[in-house]
């Protein structure tokens, strides 16, 4: 079977996952503890792991975790990670996100934390989300979004060019619907601007790509420049990306 460019890019980039800021100490991952108010007698399910920073942080207040991926590479990382801080109620197993391979309401958590810009249907992984988890189970999801329209797709342009597996984020407004739809009830939401770095973000990437890159960050429209507000030039060049952060009950 050949590799998914999903899977190309997360298992020869899997290490950097596991120290790369927003991924590792981005505001939204403490968010999610906070707005979810983790249980001692909960089973908890992550969806596309990756570096399993989500996880790590839930393991420690609940009775069960179980980190998914379609990344081996990741997987691994993981499961060593897990043994090394001494997460003995961390489990790991491959599932697509589209399909689980878990029984109907079987978490009263699921998360997900920057990856359905990766999945093939968000719709998709909200349905198999609903159904592994128990009626009244809680559902938190923290994706990059873009405000609807040419921006949202010029930054998806901009996103994708630096890695093809990025297939779109989402609007706020679409998340809100999709949500609706799925059968949840959304208690709140809210976004957050998290600051990137341009010399890490694109530091795996060749000369030419990182040109193009920084022309499309530094050489765009007032809109654009306004949302994500690229600062500074060479190796100091900074700009920002914004998360939605969504907190749902299954209705």
């Amino acid at each position: 079977m050949n590799k998914t460019l999903v899977q190309e890019q997360f298992g020869k980039n899997s290490a950097h996952y596991l120290t790369s800021t927003p991924h590792a100490t981005g505001k939204s991952l403490q968010r999610l503890v906070d707005l979810t108010s983790p249980q001692k007698s909960w089973r908890v399910l992550d969806i596309a792991t990756g570096g399993g920073h989500v996880a790590y942080i839930f393991a420690p207040h609940v009775a069960r975790v179980w980190a998914t991926d379609i990344t081996q590479e990741m997987l691994d990382l993981v499961k060593a990670e897990a043994a090394k801080r001494g997460l003995n109620n961390l489990r790991t197993t491959y599932a697509k996100a589209e399909a689980l391979p878990f029984e109907d309401e079987s978490f009263e958590l699921v998360t997900c934390r920057i990856a359905p810009h990766h999945f093939d249907s968000i719709p998709d992984y909200l349905a198999e989300a609903h159904r592994v988890l128990k009626a009244g189970g809680t559902l938190a999801v923290v994706d990059n979004v873009v405000p609807a329209g040419s921006v949202g797709d010029y930054v998806n342009a901009f996103e994708r060019l630096r890695d093809p597996s990025h297939l779109r984020a989402w609007s706020m407004e679409e998340w809100r619907a999709a949500i609706k739809t799925a059968g949840f009830s959304l208690g709140h939401e809210e976004q957050l601007f998290k600051p990137m770095e341009f010399k890490s973000w694109a530091a795996r990437y060749d000369d030419v790509t990182k040109r193009l890159l920084r022309a499309m960050l530094t050489q765009t429209t007032p809109e654009v420049k306004a949302l994500l507000e690229p600062k500074g030039d060479g190796d100091a060049l900074t700009f920002r990306l914004c998360e939605g952060l969504f907190i749902a009950k299954k209705n």
